[in-house]
Parts: structure tokens; C-alpha cells; sequence
């Protein structure tokens, strides 16, 4: 007789790979509507990389200690706790400042205004430290940054920059830091068990707006309103 134990920890391997497949949907869709660089005005490159500063500088590190406080397993916990130890050590926030002067695109007033409303949504989504939630949204976070630097670095090349250390190191390690977090979501399945629906990809969406904001900019006021 198969333990009542194996069934469950069956049934929550098949929503985690149900719940990976939908995040690689949802990261290629964004990668896919992504501008063509050459296409772009050096303003327009400089504000993508300004805003991403301006998101990424001073808040992932806040974005996954979320994550860590909202985590049960002990398993969760350690594979976020890695994560953050890579960040802290080897100064990511400092890495990523040093790409942006580079690439002559420190970010302005205008640039953080732009994509503050989205940002806020973020803050306040991962505020509410549920677990199962913030862990999904962060394994699409890191999918997407990896699949995001090589056009990242095609902006800073063409702004003139031959500083590529933080997207050479965010190109390789978030690949494994996406596939770590799938499993930290097995390990807080096992604690807490969450059926498949649609809220649980509610961080997805609001990344992905926020994506959107560092892509093209502020939505207009009727967008904002809606």
C-alpha cells in the first residue's frame, strides 16, 4: 500500500510542474515582446537600463528577504538564504551601478517616477509574506532575468559600454537560482499543499506590469486609472 504521504507529495511534484511550465510560458512571452535593440533611440536605451537600475538597485535584495520570512521549510529557507548570501557578498546592488554608469544611464528622478506605481504593487504583494506566492513569483523573476541580460547587455553595448559584469554573472547564476527556488516551492508544497489556480500566479502579473514599466516607460493616466 502506497503511503498516504507519497500520494501527496505526488500530487504537489505535479502542481510545481504544472506552475514551472506556465512561469516559462509567461517569461518567453515577455522575452518575445521585447523591442529590438537597433530599433531603439540611445534615449530610449537609456531610459530600459535606467528604470531596470532604478527597480533592481534597491529592492530584489528586499524582494527575496520577503521570500525568507514568509518560508516554513527548513529546505525553503536554506536555498534563500544562498541566494541572498550571492547578492550580499558579491555586491550585486554595486555591480549593477557600475553596468549603469557604464552605460552613461544612472537613473533620474523622471526614470523612478515612471515606474513607481508598478513598483509599489510589488512592495505591497510581497508585504503580505504568503509563502507558496512569493516563491513563485520570484522563480519568474529569476527565469526572466536570465533570459533578459543578453538584451540588456545589447543596450549598454550600443550605449558605448564595455563594462558586462553584471549581466555576464546574472546570465549564468539566475539559471540556477530559478531552478533552486522550484525547489524551495516543493519544499513549502510539502508544508503547506495549494491547489492550481489563477491566483497563484497574482506576483507573476504584477511583475510583469512592472517589466512592462522598465520596458516602455509610464503608462498613461486612463492605463493607470484602469
Amino acid at each position: 500500500m502506497i503511503p498516504a504521504n507519497a500520494d501527496t507529495q505526488t500530487a504537489n511534484r505535479e502542481v510545481t510542474t504544472e506552475i514551472q511550465q506556465q512561469i516559462a510560458l509567461a517569461v518567453d512571452g515577455l522575452i518575445d515582446s521585447l523591442p529590438s535593440p537597433e530599433r531603439l533611440s540611445a534615449e530610449q536605451r537609456r531610459g530600459i537600463i535606467a528604470r531596470y537600475t532604478a527597480v533592481l538597485e534597491g529592492n530584489f535584495i528586499y524582494w527575496m528577504t520577503g521570500a525568507l520570512l514568509a518560508v516554513q521549510s527548513s529546505e525553503a529557507r536554506a536555498i534563500i538564504l544562498e541566494n541572498l548570501h550571492d547578492e550580499v557578498r558579491d555586491c550585486h546592488p554595486g555591480m549593477l551601478r557600475r553596468f549603469a554608469i557604464a552605460a552613461r544611464s544612472i537613473p533620474t528622478d523622471v526614470d523612478s517616477i515612471a515606474v513607481s506605481r508598478d513598483l509599489t504593487n510589488v512592495r505591497l504583494f510581497i508585504g503580505r509574506l504568503s509563502a507558496v506566492h512569493t516563491v513563485v513569483t520570484m522563480a519568474f523573476f529569476e527565469g526572466f532575468i536570465q533570459k533578459f541580460m543578453a538584451f540588456l547587455a545589447e543596450l549598454a553595448a550600443a550605449q558605448g559600454s564595455s563594462e558586462f559584469e553584471y549581466t555576464d554573472v546574472h546570465g549564468i547564476c539566475d539559471v540556477a537560482h530559478s531552478q533552486e527556488l522550484f525547489h524551495a516551492l516543493d519544499a513549502e508544497m510539502a508544508a503547506d499543499p495549494i491547489e492550481l489556480n489563477a491566483g497563484l500566479f497574482e506576483g507573476v502579473g504584477l511583475l510583469s506590469a512592472l517589466i512592462q514599466s522598465i520596458v516602455h516607460g509610464a503608462r498613461s493616466q486612463a492605463e493607470q486609472a484602469a
